[in-house]
């Protein structure tokens, strides 16, 4: 089962039969999202980073900083409720659901409103899984353009490097997924200050600053990936940490009804919609530039 597919059957659930413990499941997927969020980590080595160029982290840098800026105006623009908006622009800087997952277990967002950030990843993130392809064979790119290009613009890890793949198809080498894999797992590393500033962010009033303690797992875990990379328990952890995520975006789909979609109204996906396409169009023109 995709992680998409999870969110969906957990709305339709909620839509069709109801959920007689709405909003009385907050704790259980929060910690269910920290433990996912850990077991993620196993899959992602902090040593690939080492693979990549000076002038690729240097794209990677300043588009995830462009995106921050950018999803933060916008949402204001659009009034989007603030933990919303920053789960959204959260997942569109670093790497999909599993970075709203981590962000949103630091910002203390309820159900319903990582279920919003989720689902509108979730659409562009397919949408960019099969739109880049097709771009990207329009305007003549070399597999390593499409492969930083899809690597900092598609949300969804899975999404980019599929994209890569179909891209790929039309060469012998594998080179744009190489580097798409390569820019992704670079991104995951600035999950670790994201979570510090959204955690400092959203302490309440003179509340102290509550030290996000899952995250030294999920980078001991990536050490651990890093130090023993030849023992495929690892994969089997990444794999469970995938399943518990699906759980998560299950539980949290229970909670998102019509009345609640009423209420949060289309904003939030015209935010999410708008800096994607800004992040898109200028990292491509910058690629074009510069690669």
């Amino acid at each position: 089962m995709t992680s998409w597919l999870a969110l969906v059957l957990g709305i339709a659930f909620a839509i069709l039969l109801g959920n007689p413990y709405e909003g009385k499941t907050g704790n259980i997927t929060s910690n269910l999202l920290k433990i996912s969020v850990v077991g993620i980590g196993f899959g992602y080595p902090i040593s690939a980073i080492s693979e990549l160029s000076t002038s690729s982290f240097y794209f990677v840098v300043i588009f995830i900083v462009l995106s921050l800026i950018m999803g933060f105006i916008i949402g204001k623009i659009f009034n989007v409720d603030g933990k919303i908006a920053d789960l959204i622009t959260s997942g569109t800087s670093i790497c999909g659901a599993s970075a709203i997952a981590a962000i949103a277990s630091a910002i203390k967002a309820n159900e319903k409103q990582i279920s919003i950030a989720l689902g509108t990843v979730f659409i562009l993130s397919a949408s960019g899984l099969i739109i880049f392809p097709i771009i990207g064979d329009y305007l003549n790119l070399t597999q390593q353009q499409f492969g930083v290009w899809a690597g900092l613009t598609i949300h969804d890890t899975a999404s980019a490097i599929g994209a890569a793949i179909d891209f790929d198809k039309a060469f012998d080498m594998d080179i744009a997924e190489k580097v798409t894999t390569i820019i992704k797992l670079a991104k995951v590393i600035f999950i670790v200050p994201l979570v510090f500033l959204g955690a400092y962010l959203y302490k309440e009033g003179d509340q102290k600053f509550t030290f996000p303690y899952f995250i030294i797992f999920f980078l001991l875990a990536m050490f651990l990936n890093s130090k023993f990379p030849e023992f495929d328990g690892f994969t089997t952890i990444k794999a469970a940490g995938k399943k518990g995520l699906q759980i998560s975006l299950f539980l949290i789909g229970t909670n998102l009804s019509i009345k609640n979609l009423k209420a949060i109204g289309i904003n939030p996906f015209l935010q999410g919609v708008i800096l994607w396409i800004i992040i898109s169009v200028s990292s491509l023109l910058a690629i074009l530039y510069f690669i």
